[in-house]
């Protein structure tokens, strides 16, 4: 069957509001019915988007791939987390490093609650929780559900960062 914005006939159709659209034209249509009218309304000639077909690529998929390479040469793609630096692209520990270090400890040793310690630092919960599950605190980088070896050094150990992944676990069940 053939897209019903672009004429093109493609195998791997998509139904959305009862029309089908090729794999391209699905990617870009609006997800409320209005918009989506108009859009399949405002026909274009499938020649145009044949590019995107041809090299099997969506929008921002080099960029995914440019991310994705940094990523694997053990470099972040987002911004420092507390505790680091970017200096000359390269994470550097930085002098909030001895608090992100107290702040596991003081988890693991501490019976505080999380509301608790999160006001103790200075930090929402949310943010307590981030800090205390992001890998980049063991010297790794996490990208795309993949985790890769860093190319910066670790704040806290494997051990602690593990003691604190199962003791937050705990609390977050109860």
């Amino acid at each position: 069957m053939a897209c019903e914005k672009c004429s093109y006939k493609d195998e791997n159709e998509k139904e959305i509001f009862g029309k089908k659209l090729c794999r391209i034209c699905a990617h870009f249509a609006p997800l409320d019915k209005e918009n989506f009218n108009s859009y399949i309304n405002e026909k274009v000639d499938w020649k145009i988007l044949d590019t995107f077909r041809k090299f099997n690529q969506k929008s921002g998929q080099a960029q995914v791939e440019g991310m994705n390479k940094k990523v694997a040469g053990g470099n972040p793609v987002t911004r420092a987390p507390k505790g680091y630096s970017f200096v000359n692209g390269k994470l550097q520990i930085n002098q909030d490093a001895a608090k992100v270090h107290s702040l596991f400890k003081t988890f693991l040793e501490k019976d505080y609650s999380l509301n608790g310690l999160a006001k103790n630092y200075g930090l929402s919960v949310n943010g307590l929780k981030k800090i205390l599950s992001n890998r980049t605190y063991l010297g790794e980088i996490k990208f795309c559900g993949q985790i890769h070896k860093g190319s910066h050094q670790p704040i806290i150990s494997p051990e602690i960062f593990y003691a604190v992944q199962r003791k937050l676990k705990e609390i977050l069940r109860s």
